[in-house]
């Protein structure tokens, strides 16, 4: 676990393409599926998709730099 996160905080840009790619994917899968829509409408939906958990991993992501961030200073105050 510890090698993920650490190739993950060295390609932050990369993971977060990879998450896109594979949001825009799973979502082209699934309405193709599920739903009988034009393949403009299934992209335009895609795109949303992949907008919508890109927007929750940049929020994770910057909610996990502030924690890492605040709980560094606490250990440097401790020392």
């Amino acid at each position: 676990m510890e090698a993920i996160q650490s190739w993950v905080s060295d390609h932050k840009l990369t993971s977060i393409g990879a998450i896109w790619a594979s949001a825009i994917g799973a979502s082209l899968a699934y309405t193709r599926s599920r739903t009988p829509l034009k393949p403009s409408l299934r992209l335009i939906h895609a795109r949303m998709h992949a907008q919508a958990i890109t927007l929750a991993v940049l929020s994770g992501a910057a909610a996990y730099h502030y924690y890492e961030k605040s709980s560094g200073n606490s250990k440097q105050q401790e020392n």
